[in-house]
């Protein structure tokens, strides 16, 4: 899809030529938790005398721009007691705000009403803000806590299936989101089939969703961004966080190497089902009926050194690393396979002044996986992986007139090895390899301006040019502009456009959750994906500043989407793009979200109606999928709803409940089937005949879990207990549906098929104990 040129007209103008006014000076600093030295990121600062506020950036630094005068500034982040002060306003200024921590920690989610205030005169919309204290209150899969399963559920989120971590944002696939964790790009943020993410809640500070309107400074998917923040690390003390769960474990140790000057993080953790799992099959092995049970574990670690130059300079050296692995065993047959991403990043912040500062960094990603396989005397390896090479910077530059810009260049090296294929016997009479190595360069620019034009009216715009170069080199323009207008103190209009585009793209097979996936680049036959959004909602706050309801409607352009042509070889094939089909999609919708932050019961109400549809034509009519017309995707899900709830009963008790509907996944069926026999007239086969592609569904997908969180020692530490019912009812539902051809047992004739359905979890109750100290 092409856009208007006057689009690029109008966001030249605004960025170029805005009037700027000399008469307002700087107030500047940082906010932080007093008990620790931690940089309080989206901490929320505002003057409400002049109904003007910001929020803090990922270093904890904020600015005000205010005329000359005396004023009252305030500062509240969620589990910390709000700050109030004065300040006298004569020149550019520097105020630095410790935030003490609230008495009772398990109370989170209570926070002055002034913040919800400015997530309504925030000038983004479609982002959500999750912090790890939030998290930990609610209801859990198998006792652990999960961020990313957290944010499914947001209106606009949809998971993958039953206990799935992956996330479809507004139509998109879980290739189709920017994943970053302290600015390093993380591929595959799944553990455990997709059942749990790779973020372990003691290491993370706090996640942000963007769904649409997005910043300039993030490019490279079509359809979010999950930006990752890990905590810094306490700079007063040694500190020890951990849980012990069912499944799986944790600790995490952070504190001052130099007090005052440098800290330290360290976080790991793993499962031990298959501590388990191997002494079963010791205890089984040579009875009649042995079926041995595969060997599955995980683990991660994280690592973070923070290093205060001076006043002016920061260091940063950010680490992780995680792998799974599976292997089944059984006679003379083995298989395994194993996963994983690595990465390290390290950042250089400076303050030039006090309106300019810098974030310079240079980082390594790697993901890979690997499939093994041993029969007899044979054996081969299949391994595929993606190595990233990032060297990037980023200023903010705040000026006079209410302008502050943000604009940087980044670029990347991409190595990618796609389907490595080694094949051997023991004896070495057959040997052979297969595959594709691949080098591409990956570039962008951006520019972009927070504008306050008032204190009814803020803008946000910006340009980001993008390219890649393998085979053939590519270049973009990615526009993004978004708008807030208050119509009154406690109602704003919102509004935005991004475009987007998407230069690597994942190739799976038709198990999706299984993580046997290749990454490829654009090429001259394939092209770079690419998307357009509009969004428009309203925000209403009401109750006294108790409850925000916010309406969001969207659509959203996709070109060069990929899918495989049926009986598709993606592994083993040095013609790889010869099985691609290219189309276009589309997906629309309505998000509706009403959220309840202050007093003892708190929560939100999310609905979601949304249509998500995809098109692939061909010169070939074989080759077209659905004969070429749209059908809807297998995640399009008209209706999905969220209930969260969360209840202090004491100070020591919270009780929490997560209800969840959304229509069923759409899925083929055959319409038909006919029978032919061999040429003996003996066995027939029996073909199915498919119709429309999606053209049924599953039956909807709903389920309660339950949660109650038990301080223990409120005086000392902070312990807890977290008891969690997964699927309180025992709904059973839909994993995915197959057929079961019922025969007669004398003639072994077919006589009729039987659809059956597969489900994952029924009722899991679980606990875990959390610790701190």
């Amino acid at each position: 899809m092409r856009y208007p040129a006057y689009t690029l007209y109008f966001v030249f103008f605004l960025l170029f030529a805005l009037p700027v006014s000399a008469q307002n000076y700087t107030l500047s600093g940082v906010v932080r938790a007093a008990a620790t030295g931690e940089a309080l990121v989206g901490a929320t600062v505002a003057v409400p005398g002049l109904r003007a506020g910001t929020t803090t950036n990922e270093r904890g630094f904020y600015t005000l721009l205010l005329p000359q005068g005396n004023y009252t500034v305030q500062a509240t982040y969620i589990g910390y007691n709000p700050y109030s002060g004065n300040v006298s306003i004569s020149g550019n200024q520097s105020l630095n705000i410790p935030l003490e921590l609230a008495s009772n920690e398990l109370q989170v989610i209570e926070i002055e009403a002034s913040t919800l205030r400015q997530k309504l005169n925030d000038t983004r919309m479609s982002v959500e803000k999750l912090t790890t204290k939030e998290a930990k209150l609610l209801p859990a899969l198998f006792g652990e806590v999960d961020l990313i399963k957290t944010l499914q559920l947001k209106p606009g989120v949809q998971s993958g299936g039953e206990g799935s971590s992956g996330l479809y944002v507004r139509g998109g696939g879980p290739d189709q989101n920017l994943v970053l964790l302290d600015d390093a790009l993380i591929y595959n943020p799944s553990h455990l089939f997709g059942f749990f993410s790779v973020f372990n809640s003691d290491a993370v500070k706090s996640v942000e969703l963007y769904k649409g309107g997005f910043p300039a400074q993030f490019g490279g998917r079509l359809s979010s961004v999950v930006d990752v923040e890990m905590t810094e690390g306490n700079n007063e003390r040694i500190q020890a966080t951990g849980g012990l769960g069912l499944i799986s474990s944790r600790l995490t140790l952070d504190g001052p190497i130099v007090k005052d000057k440098a800290t330290f993080l360290i976080s790991g953790r793993r499962t031990y089902v298959d501590v388990f799992t191997r002494q079963l099959n010791r205890l089984s092995e040579g009875k009649p009926d042995y079926n041995p049970i595969p060997d599955y574990y995980f683990y991660d670690l994280n690592g973070k050194v923070n290093y205060k130059i001076g006043e002016k300079d920061e260091l940063t050296l950010s680490s992780y690393w995680g792998r799974d692995f599976f292997t089944f065993k059984d006679d003379d047959f083995k298989f395994g396979f194993d996963w994983g991403n690595s990465m390290a990043s390290l950042n250089w912040r400076h303050k030039y002044n006090d309106r300019l500062y810098s974030n310079t960094s240079a980082g390594i990603t790697k993901y890979k996986y690997t499939i093994n396989n041993e029969i007899d005397i044979f054996s081969f390896k299949l391994t595929s992986d993606i190595a990233d090479y990032t060297l990037k910077t980023d200023f903010d530059l705040f000026l006079t007139g209410g302008h502050s810009l943000k604009f940087g260049a980044s670029a990347t090296r991409h190595n990618f090895t796609i389907g490595r294929l080694n094949f051997d016997s023991d004896d070495n009479s057959l040997s052979f390899g297969a595959g594709n190595d691949y080098k591409a360069t990956e570039f962008g620019a951006y520019i972009a301006d927070d504008y306050q034009v008032n204190a009814q009216l803020s803008l946000n715009y910006g340009l980001r040019f993008s390219g890649f170069s393998n085979s053939k080199t590519y270049f973009a323009v990615e526009p993004r502009v978004a708008a807030k207008y208050n119509l009154s103190e406690n109602t704003s209009l919102k509004g935005s456009f991004a475009s987007m585009m998407q230069y690597v793209h994942l190739v799976a097979n038709s198990g999706a959750s299984l993580p046997t996936d290749i990454w490829y680049p654009s090429s001259e036959y394939v092209k770079p994906q690419r998307s357009h959004q509009v969004a428009a909602g309203i925000s209403q706050l009401f109750g006294n500043g108790k409850f925000l309801f916010t309406n969001e409607v969207y659509y959203k352009w996709m070109a060069r989407q990929i899918d495989f042509r049926d009986g598709a070889n993606l592994f083993v094939n040095d013609d790889l793009e010869a099985e691609f089909l290219f189309g276009k999609g589309k997906s629309y919708g309505n998000e509706v979200y009403l959220e309840k932050i202050k007093g003892r019961t708190t929560g939100w109400v999310g609905y979601t109606l949304s249509w998500t549809y995809r098109k692939f034509n061909s010169e070939n009519p074989e080759d077209a999928i659905n004969e070429g017309n749209w059908f809807p995707t297998r995640y399009d899900r008209r209706h999905d709803i969220s209930v969260v709830l969360l209840h202090q009963l004491s100070k020591r008790i919270n009780l929490t409940g997560a209800f969840t509907y959304g229509t069923g996944n759409a899925y083929s069926l055959p319409v038909a089937r006919f029978a032919f026999q061999d040429v003996q007239g003996q066995r027939s086969s029996v073909v199915p005949v498919y119709s429309e592609r999606n053209g049924f569904r599953l039956a909807p997908n709903h389920r309660l879990d339950l949660g109650l969180v038990l301080k223990l020692n409120p005086k000392r530490g902070s312990s807890d207990l977290t008891f969690s019912v997964y699927n309180a009812y025992n709904r059973r539902n839909p994993y995915f549906v197959y057929f079961d051809q019922v025969e007669d047992e004398e003639t072994r004739q077919t006589l009729k098929f039987q659809a059956r359905q597969v489900s994952l979890f029924p009722t899991i109750p679980s606990v875990t104990y959390n610790f701190k100290f």
